[in-house]
């Protein structure tokens, strides 16, 4: 009787143990059944939001449930980058950043500030471009070419100014690396964005920026702009008649990329399906025509490699920013 008295609650367990593993199997089956929000770091216009939406509206479709795009800028992205650094890691809080994230953190630390995020707080899914960034200024500016250019700012040290996305943003660290190497002296403003900074551009309130093709191209082919040089080690596809720095014994380089990020503490089950509807979206014929249309071709990495060359990049950005140091 003892044994049998035993055997009852044993079978109960294993049961109710059944029930818990087929009730989790179907809650993983089942994600997402909400919207998801995909924060993007920066106002309209840039790079992030270029490339942003496009994959959205492709995750929206690979996963059944709508991925909203919320522009939460501000810090060089670093407010809407800590947002979802600090979110609940469920899957339905996700981020489209720029290389910026690499420098972030080490910036923090350099200008004496409270960390916003930490590089370890969030985990990446897939990277879609990586493009090096453009030096640009209006088509009406004196500057033909880089050569010009560059004789004009060792010329006039600080009359002349350079717009950016924030302080130690993809805009504003290829220009720090540029006057570095070049040895000249520009005033740099930053604003909220790439969007606002061509503005500025546009507007005459700055001379230059460095920023990324897909943000600048219609501009460039509108002939609002004009382009100089870029970060790059090759010729662009968009605009072939630019020369790279190195191409002119200028030895920088700098790439604007975009890619996918999410929570760290984000289960496996939920960044495999994130992965899977980005690997889909990357090939989806809709968005690479918006993205190739906007000069920035898909330049894919799934989460494995995307994590080796984000730890490598970071290394080297930390060292960049060290070497910028302080900045108002």
């Amino acid at each position: 009787m003892r044994q049998k008295y035993l055997a009852i609650p044993i079978a109960a367990l294993l049961w109710v143990n059944l029930l818990c593993q087929s009730a989790f199997v179907q809650a993983q089956d089942a994600w997402p059944t909400k919207p998801i929000t995909m924060v993007v770091p920066f106002p309209p216009g840039g790079v992030a939001d270029t490339v942003g939406r496009p994959v959205a509206e492709a995750l929206s479709r690979g996963l059944g449930q709508p991925v909203i795009v919320e522009n939460k800028a501000g810090a060089g992205g670093g407010i809407g980058m800590a947002a979802v650094a600090k979110a609940k890691p469920d899957g339905y809080t996700i981020l489209m950043a720029l290389s910026s994230i690499s420098i972030i953190p080490e910036a923090d630390k350099i200008v004496g500030r409270e960390q916003s995020f930490q590089l370890n707080q969030l985990k990446p899914i897939a990277r879609f471009t990586a493009d090096p960034t453009v030096l640009v200024v209006r088509a009406d500016s004196p500057w033909k070419d880089y050569k010009s250019f560059v004789a004009a700012m060792r010329a006039n040290p600080g009359k002349y100014n350079f717009g950016s996305s924030g302080n130690y943003g993809t805009m504003h660290v290829p220009m720090e690396m540029l006057k570095s190497s070049e040895k000249f002296y520009m005033v740099h403003i930053p604003y909220t964005g790439a969007g606002p900074a061509i503005v500025g551009l546009l507007g005459g309130q700055v001379d230059a920026i460095a920023t990324g093709p897909s943000s600048i191209v219609q501009q460039i082919k509108a002939g609002k702009v004009r382009a100089l040089a870029h970060w790059g080690d090759g010729r662009l596809a968009s605009m072939p008649d630019v020369p790279s720095f190195k191409e002119m014994g200028v030895k920088i380089e700098f790439f604007q990329w975009a890619g996918l990020f999410v929570p760290s503490a984000t289960p496996d089950y939920i960044t495999n399906k994130l992965r899977e509807a980005a690997k889909q979206a990357a090939n989806d014929e809709r968005v690479r025509t918006v993205i190739n249309g906007a000069g920035s071709p898909i330049q894919y990495m799934d989460a494995p490699e995307f994590k080796t060359y984000w730890d490598k990049e970071s290394a080297q950005m930390g060292e960049v920013v060290k070497k910028i140091g302080k900045v108002e």
